[in-house]
């Protein structure tokens, strides 16, 4: 205000379609509004819930053998459901996937769709729950699947942040290029996690809120965390050298740092493949997902 002419109009409390909910101890936010007006739209708002928006054993691909479907229609839906991942993380990856078929949907690809809001029925309510911390740090997870595309054998990235609690920054997205290995793919994951770290870092620094300590990203691939450490080339790894460069410059200087976890622990999972029910619920858990009306942490 001593820069900006504005008017001060309290705490927030609607959005751009999301809904705030702020207290001394945490902030909620979530798009319940938006999901049921999503639903009605799509004739919906009856359907069966379902536990995830994305069966397991589900594989996409441009010739299914089945019948095309209205493109308008399912670009419609699958814009309406980006949108909704401004605060539903848990639905990305499942979106994101579909959405590389908004030229060519089919029955299956629409089936797949309507699995999303028969989950989003079942969890209208939920959203992106964040509490008050005494320290706040800057953690990242970055995670990759392996060919997961069946049209081009390319590989999907996904990467999270945190400051302490719920994840506030998350991404899955098909790779540019086709990894010849899976310790490609962590490394082509952990490139794109890196660049939004140190974005994150610059952000921070504008809010007065520097990071004394190197950002550490978790990744659960050994290899690719040895390989960005060793200074010696070899020929497994002579095809993606401008990345080990990258990640072993940034490392060195401290600014970030990869680190090992456990696969069972590794957030990112969420974002690049479909995950059995227990799974999925304990992830979305963990990155701060739940109900509005829900006691529990998380």
């Amino acid at each position: 205000m001593q820069v900006f002419e504005m008017t001060d109009l309290g705490l927030m409390s609607f959005f751009l379609g999301m809904e705030i909910m702020q207290s001394r101890e945490e902030i909620f936010i979530c798009q319940k509004k938006y999901s049921r007006e999503i639903l009605k739209k799509f004739q919906m708002d009856n359907c069966k819930p379902t536990a995830t928006p994305m069966n397991q054993k589900d594989k996409f691909s441009k010739e299914d053998g089945t019948a095309r479907v209205d493109e308008e229609k399912f670009r419609s839906l699958i814009g309406c459901l980006l949108y909704l991942t401004a605060t539903r993380p848990d639905i990305l990856h499942a979106t994101s996937i579909l959405s590389w078929f908004m030229h060519c949907p089919t029955k299956i690809h629409m089936r797949a769709a309507k699995r999303i809001l028969r989950y989003i029925k079942g969890t209208c309510s939920f959203g992106v729950k964040f509490l008050k911390c005494q320290d706040l740090k800057l953690h990242g997870f970055s995670d990759s699947d392996w060919g997961g595309s069946i049209d081009d054998m390319r590989s999907t990235s996904g990467f999270c942040f945190n400051l302490g609690s719920a994840i506030f920054s998350w991404s899955s997205k098909k790779q540019d290029i086709v990894a010849q290995s899976t310790t490609e793919a962590e490394f082509i994951a952990a490139t794109a996690g890196m660049n939004q770290a140190l974005w994150l870092q610059k952000l921070l620094r504008d809010l007065y809120m520097e990071e004394e300590e190197a950002t550490e990203i978790s990744v659960d691939n050994q290899a690719a965390i040895a390989i960005s450490h060793n200074p010696v080339f070899h020929g497994k790894t002579k095809h993606f050298n401008i990345k080990m460069y990258f990640l072993r410059e940034v490392q060195k200087n401290g600014e970030v740092k990869l680190i090992y976890c456990k696969s069972e622990n590794q957030l990112a999972d969420l974002f690049t493949k479909p995950l059995p029910v227990d799974r999925f619920e304990f992830l979305r858990q963990r990155i701060g997902v739940c109900s509005s009306s829900s006691k529990e942490e998380c």
